[in-house]
């Protein structure tokens, strides 16, 4: 017979990792200045647009000031300034 009680699910067992806040941070048709971070993100989900630059960890920013959109070309997600 068991003397101890049955453990929980491994999302409960230490070391606990905090989250990474990743994600759309502006949305469609919202203006930023230029050098904002409008997407943060792991690989290369959604390309960056006209006026939109690529960090080295895949974070879509602004290169220029404008308003957000957001568009789909050939089944691509793309981010531009405008």
């Amino acid at each position: 017979m068991a003397h101890k009680k049955a453990g929980g699910s491994k999302a409960r067992q230490k070391p606990r990792v905090s989250g990474k806040r990743l994600g759309v941070k502006v949305g469609s048709g919202q203006s930023i200045p230029a050098g904002s971070i409008i997407i943060r993100q792991r690989g290369k989900n959604v390309a960056p647009g006209r006026g939109a630059g690529i960090g080295r960890d895949f974070t879509i920013f602004a290169t220029k000031e404008g308003k957000v959109s957001f568009t789909t070309k050939k089944g691509k997600k793309h981010v531009s300034v405008n």
